[in-house]
C-alpha cells in the first residue's frame, strides 16, 4: 500500500500529528521527527516512526518518491487499509 505523508524535520519530537487534507482533496499524514534534514537522517528516522507505529519491519518500508521533498509517497508491504486505520485513525475522504 501507498501512503502520502508531509514530514517536518527537526520538530522536537518523534510524533504523527493526525491525518490533513491538500490543496487538491487528496488526504496525507503529518509526522513530525527530531532528526534533521540531513544525509536521510530524517527520512530514516520517519521510516523507524511509521514501523514501529505500524507493526511492521523496517525493511517493508520504503520512500517511493519525494526523499528530499516534505511530501512523500511511503510504500509499505504488509499493511492493507484496515490495519493502517487502526494504526493511524482514517484518513479523510478524498474528493478525488
Amino acid at each position: 500500500m501507498r501512503l502520502a505523508v508531509r514530514l517536518t524535520p527537526r520538530g522536537g519530537r518523534e510524533a504523527i500529528d493526525g491525518w490533513a487534507v491538500d490543496g487538491d482533496g487528496r488526504p496525507y499524514l503529518k509526522v513530525r521527527v527530531a532528526a534533521p534534514p540531513v544525509e536521510g537522517a530524517a527520512n530514516a528516522a520517519l521510516l523507524v516512526l511509521l514501523a514501529k507505529t505500524l507493526g511492521v519491519a523496517k525493511s517493508s518500508l520504503s520512500i517511493a518518491s519525494g526523499t528530499g521533498a516534505r511530501l512523500k509517497l511511503i510504500d509499505i508491504a504488509g499493511c492493507d487499509p484496515l490495519s493502517l486505520a487502526r494504526a493511524l485513525g482514517s484518513p479523510p475522504a478524498s474528493s478525488s
